[in-house]
Order: C-alpha cells, then structure tokens, then sequence
C-alpha cells in the first residue's frame, strides 16, 4: 500500500472508531439523561450541548466522510470495492439521519424539554448507532486484511 493510500486508511480508522465510541456514549449515557436536566435550564443546556458537541464530533466526522470517498477513488489493495461502496452507504445514512432525524430533535429541544422530542432523538439515534457500529466493524476487518 502506497503512503498516500495508509495515512488514508490510518485517519479512516481514528476517525470511525472515535466516532463509534462516541455514537455509544451518546446512545446510552447522554441522550437518555436529557429528561434529568430539569425544565427551568433545559434551553440552555441543549443550546450549549449542540454548540459544544459540533467541536467534538465536526472534525472526525468530515474525515470519515472524505476518507471514505476516497476509498473509493483509491481502492486499497485486498479490499472488495463492493465494501468500500457499503461503508460508503453507511456514512451516508449516518449524516441523511443526523439532518433530518437527529438536528430536527435537537432544534425542538432548544426551545425547551419536549418528551415526545426527546423520545424520538433516542429513539431514531439507534440509526446512526448502528450504521456507526457496522462501519466500526468493517473497518477492523479491513485493518485485518491490510495489515494481513
């Protein structure tokens, strides 16, 4: 594999894995303690949460994305492009539910705690949650085969 195709590969891999331990923590710990927050501050913890979060999750987000266009383009050798192709569905199902799942939920919630919001955001995260953890997956495999 040429350097240009394994730093390619090596911030794919940081990337979706950070953002798999991320989607989990979100899943399981974060979003479900919304309701905890109480009604009088709940605007302005979701106001500060979306700011802040966009910090963490803009950066390995936008390099998953590219990384994973650019296997396409790139193809690194032993790898099914029919994966490549598949873990670039899965980002893309990553982002169609964030803008039209998940960023719909988050604008109800910054106007105030809303439970049937709150609901549908744990709800319809399990989405991204799992396209996350497959693409986790397959990329583990593709380090396998890589590094094989």
């Amino acid at each position: 594999m040429d350097k240009r195709t394994r730093l390619v590969f090596i911030s794919h891999l940081a990337a979706t894995m950070f953002m798999v331990g991320v989607i989990w923590f979100v899943q399981i710990v974060h979003y479900p303690l919304f309701d905890a927050v109480g009604e009088p501050s709940f605007a302005a913890y979701a106001e500060a949460y979306s700011r802040l979060t966009a910090f963490v999750v803009a950066p390995p987000m936008l390099v998953e994305l590219t990384t994973a266009i650019l296997f396409v383009v790139l193809r690194p050798p032993g790898i099914p492009v029919s994966v490549l192709w598949i873990g670039l569905g899965l980002v893309a199902v990553v982002w169609i539910s964030m803008a039209f799942l998940q960023v719909p939920r988050h604008a109800m919630l910054g106007l105030g705690f809303d439970g049937g919001a709150h609901e549908f955001l744990v709800a319809s995260n399990w989405v991204r949650t799992l396209a996350w953890s497959v693409r986790g997956g397959m990329s583990l495999w593709m380090a396998a085969k890589i590094l094989h």
